[in-house]
């Protein structure tokens, strides 16, 4: 089984990477493939409500000239996904919203092709606005139709520089059962 996580930071090695990590370091250790992709290094855009999804029910995004279609491509073949992201003014980072928006809207368009896949969110924050990112990245596995595992807290981290969530000792934790929380769902969904 494999999950795939996207790290929504333009800091590739930064906060939200470091919670990531601590993850699937989790659903390694229970035999899963992990991989994650830095959406750093991919060029995104927005939807643009061209529908042309529900006209060729291809799996793909109308819009072929950024590397969006590759990212949903990983996400239909991944059992679980992370999505992880920065808060940014109380909000995801541009990229996982582009991400969100038109991940989405493909899926719907090909019979909710997300349905009853495994999805987490994970949160870097300073101070405050985590707990929108984090609704915010659980509607779209609602909508979607996605199975989200809880873990003790809200998964989030709390650090402004790099490396500042190595001090956060519950948002860890919070990390490491979460890991273990999707390991658990996932083996128990393919039993």
């Amino acid at each position: 089984m494999k999950v795939v996580a996207f790290n929504g930071s333009p800091r590739k090695d930064g906060n939200t990477n470091m919670l990531i990590e601590t993850v699937l370091a989790e659903l390694r250790a229970e035999g899963f493939e992990t991989e994650i992709v830095q959406m750093a290094d991919k060029k995104v855009r927005g939807c643009i409500a061209c529908y042309q999804c529900f006209e060729k029910k291809n799996h793909r995004c109308a819009v072929a000239n950024d590397d969006i279609n590759e990212c949903i491509g990983k996400i239909e073949s991944a059992d679980g996904i992370i999505l992880g992201s920065p808060t940014y003014f109380a909000n995801v980072s541009t990229e996982i919203k582009a991400l969100i928006d038109r991940a989405g809207l493909v899926a719907r368009a090909n019979d909710d092709m997300l349905r009853r896949k495994v999805g987490a969110a994970v949160v870097a924050v300073r101070r405050g606005g985590a707990c929108h990112v984090y609704s915010s990245i659980n509607y779209f596995f609602g909508l979607a139709q996605m199975i989200v595992p809880g873990s003790i807290y809200w998964n989030m981290g709390f650090g402004l520089q790099k490396g500042d969530v190595a001090g956060d000792d519950e948002g860890l934790r919070t990390m490491k059962i979460l890991g273990q929380n999707m390991a658990w769902l996932l083996k128990k969904m393919k039993a």
